[in-house]
């Protein structure tokens, strides 16, 4: 079934990529925010015209692309909701970071309106979003998948169909978030140290992005560091949130997640800190502070 007429919510720094891909795919994309701006900035992109009552009846995707679970669900059963104003049969294709039961929630309460639902969290950043090239952790019905097809391909790379139960997209998006939360905070704390023993951030690069310690934040977020950069790509605030998630979830099914708990702190210490809307590499700050090291771009 081909589906060609989007609506997407959310123009943030992931949104407004992933709006741009859906154009490019050559869907029909209507863009909402609350930025009037970043609204503005998509119609002349080339975003279709035309209030939410005007549209909704054409719509056969909704994408939400907001921040966490309580935006989410502001979009669709708020005093401005979204859910009552779409026809039948329409797919919410939600891709916040969320627990799984909150996205199970939320499923239950649109096919009550006769909505299908995906579970589709993302993984990719902004440079992949914008290049419409995310991985896309999905799960929902057969039903849901067809019709969100078009806005799926037009915005992943790859688009992992993760069964039929909603929440199973959340949940793997809460394994992801666990390791790469970790794993940039380590990094952090490794580039630091290796300071301490007077190898530089450079050299770090140079040697242990070619060794087994290596890793895709390393490779990603070091480079970050060593130019004394964090224009964000993805905030430091991010984590706070994320990994208290997967802690919430760790807590439900009484698993000990002791290596998350520690990074976590750091991701706390570093919103704290005043570092929230820098580049996540910041948390390298943190460490410094503590090391009483000066980082590249430091006075």
């Amino acid at each position: 079934m081909t589906q060609g007429t989007v609506a997407i919510f959310g123009l943030g720094a992931m949104g407004s990529g992933m709006a741009g891909a859906l154009l490019r795919a050559g869907l029909v994309t209507h863009g909402f925010d609350v930025n009037a701006d970043a609204v503005a900035r998509f119609r002349a992109a080339g975003g279709a015209d035309g209030t939410l009552e005007e549209v909704a009846d054409t719509l056969d995707a909704v994408v939400v692309a907001v921040v966490n679970a309580a935006q989410t669900e502001d979009v669709l059963f708020g005093a401005n909701g979204i859910a009552g104003k779409l026809a039948k049969g329409t797919v919410v294709v939600a891709c916040a970071t969320v627990p799984p039961e909150f996205a199970r929630d939320m499923a239950a309460r649109c096919a009550a309106l006769g909505l299908e639902y995906l579970d589709a969290p993302v993984s990719g950043g902004t440079i992949r979003a914008a290049e419409g090239t995310l991985s896309i952790l999905a799960s929902g019905s057969a039903a849901a998948f067809d019709r969100a097809r078009p806005a799926l391909e037009a915005m992943a790379e790859r688009v992992f169909e993760l069964g039929n139960t909603v929440g199973a997209g959340s949940s793997m998006k809460a394994v992801n978030q666990m390791l790469v939360g970790i794993h940039i905070a380590a990094m952090a704390e490794a580039m630091t140290f290796g300071m301490t023993q007077g190898i530089d951030p450079d050299q770090f690069l140079e040697v242990i992005s070619q060794c087994a310690g290596t890793s895709w934040a390393l490779e990603s977020r070091g480079p970050h560091v060593r130019d004394g950069d964090y224009t964000p790509l993805s905030a430091v605030d991010i984590w706070p949130k994320d990994l208290g998630i997967v802690m919430d979830i760790a807590k439900s099914a009484k698993f000990g997640a002791p290596i998350t708990a520690a990074a976590l702190q750091q991701w706390l210490a570093a919103s704290g800190s005043g570092l929230g809307r820098e580049d996540d590499a910041a948390v390298a700050k943190v460490y410094a502070r503590n090391a009483g090291i000066t980082l590249p771009g430091d006075a």
